[in-house]
């Protein structure tokens, strides 16, 4: 698979803190290396890595030891995108030059109700600053958090001018109407969902995978349906994933992903969140193992294996 070919399964890997609030690397390189076991790629500093609680500096930080541990940059798609187009052009060009596969890129999303030209001209300009051919750009569509759209023109635009570089989006609009609309418009774009609610989907109508917060905790489940799509049985394994994504989404999910983390490697360090996030209280982690436990679900993980 080269760099502009990425597919399968990403986890937007949980960012581990030690107890000042700072990133703890050890913890994410363990957990990063069992990811790719269970055949997840990468996605660190996505939505539910706490990307935007962390600053530009702590991100290459992460990113180069993460590298420099051996971990695969090629299996990588790190979140890039911010507000400021000189942080965005930082994070992309540390990314092409450590060899990432891809990075995943989200719109500047501080401003609202910005045209179609002025986004254009957002990725275009971070595109001409970067100047290096082995950027591969995965747009992050992500409207409900964002609440900055990437329409179809914009998309259409980006792919007519910078071919080369726009490879595929991230649609975590929770709309697989919007999916399959770029499907049906960009024959070849390697759309992944942002749900594996919607991977059995999109695998059937030409997609290349998911990159899904669960596969944080259900990393081989989901990886087990995107390699098996084809297969008797598969809108079977699409239910199961469902049931354990609807358990999960009853409690917020960046907590409730590191309190999974955390009871299956038995540490507590890995409940620890960055504010504004808070980490789920003995209540609400109570439940949240009962409804798993209730499940038949848990987590494989041991950072010492």
């Amino acid at each position: 698979m080269s760099a502009a070919e990425m597919s399968g399964v990403f986890a937007p890997v949980v960012t581990p803190f030690r107890d000042d609030l700072t990133p703890d690397h050890d913890r994410l390189i363990a957990f990063s290396r069992w990811l790719l076991t269970q055949n997840c790629g990468l996605a660190v500093f996505g939505t539910n890595s706490e990307a935007n609680s962390l600053s530009v500096d702590e991100r290459i930080d992460l990113l180069e030891r993460l590298t420099d541990a051996g971990i695969d940059a090629g299996r990588m798609m790190p979140g890039t995108g911010c507000c400021a187009i000189p942080d965005t052009v930082r994070l992309s060009s540390k990314a092409a030059e450590l060899g990432c596969g891809g990075v995943l890129m989200l719109p500047p999303f501080y401003y609202k109700g910005i045209s179609d030209d002025g986004l254009y001209a957002a990725f275009a300009e971070v595109i001409e600053r970067v100047g290096d051919a082995s950027l591969n750009i995965y747009l992050y569509h992500i409207p409900p958090i964002a609440q900055v759209p990437i329409p179809l023109a914009v998309i259409e635009r980006l792919l007519k001018d910078y071919p080369d570089t726009v490879r595929g989006v991230k649609d975590s609009s929770g709309d697989w109407s919007n999916s399959l609309a770029m499907l049906e418009a960009f024959p070849g774009f390697r759309v992944f969902v942002g749900s594996e609610a919607f991977l059995l989907a999109n695998m059937r109508n030409g997609g290349v995978g998911c990159i899904s917060a669960i596969a944080n905790v259900h990393p081989a489940g989901i990886d087990a349906l995107y390699r098996g799509w084809q297969e008797d049985g598969a809108d079977a394994q699409q239910e199961e994933l469902n049931r354990v994504r609807q358990t999960m989404q009853r409690y917020d999910m960046i907590p409730a992903l590191k309190a999974v983390v955390s009871r299956a490697s038995g540490d507590a360090g890995w409940a620890q969140v960055r504010p504004p996030l808070m980490a789920l209280d003995e209540a609400a982690r109570a439940a949240l193992f009962d409804d798993l436990d209730g499940i038949g679900f848990s987590l494989g993980y041991d950072p010492a294996a």
